[in-house]
């Protein structure tokens, strides 16, 4: 059976909201997106569709050199690879493919973090925030098991993801492909 490999990209890009997150959950990186392959260019995640405009939000396509990170030069991220089967690759494309597929239908869930910091979920319909959206991903193609629900999934749970391994921490516009 063939093996694959996937990245999570955790980081911080310094913007009004990462402080707020920030302070709440004292982690360093409040921000998860994933990446099917190591160029980085395509990134899914929940955010600002906008880079220059922190009130629209939704399942956006980002790019570690360009966007939200592009603006924000100070931006700090650590990169994890994550080989999975070929099994849980096809499952993981399927359900990116079905959200990309509705992409203008999905909000960012500004409530959903209160539920986080409440400790009591808050799921609305076609709503995420980065965390849960990429646990949810993550745990409906068996790669990621947790005790914790979606919606109260923060980025930090998901640095307990098995069998990571460690490619980079750095400024986002210093990593080097390759």
């Amino acid at each position: 059976m063939g093996k694959k490999n996937i990245y999570l990209v955790f980081s911080n890009t310094g913007t009004i909201l990462a402080k707020c997150i920030n302070y709440y959950t004292k982690d360093k990186y409040v921000h998860v997106s994933l990446s099917l392959d190591e160029t980085f260019e395509k990134m899914y995640s929940f955010g600002r569709i906008y880079p220059r405009n922190p009130f629209i939000g939704g399942l956006v396509e980002e790019n570690l050199k360009d966007g939200v990170y592009k603006n924000f030069q100070n931006s700090e991220c650590i990169i994890y690879r994550v080989q999975v089967t070929d099994e849980q690759y096809v499952l993981l494309k399927k359900e990116l493919d079905l959200f990309l597929k509705d992409q203008k239908k999905y909000k960012y869930s500004l409530l959903g973090l209160l539920g986080v910091i409440m400790n009591r979920p808050i799921k609305r319909s076609n709503r995420y925030f980065c965390s849960e959206f990429v646990s949810y991903l993550l745990i409906k193609s068996n790669i990621y098991d947790s005790n914790k629900i979606p919606s109260l999934t923060k980025p930090s749970d998901l640095l307990n993801i098995n069998d990571k391994e460690f490619i980079y921490e750095g400024l986002t516009y210093e990593y080097k492909v390759g």
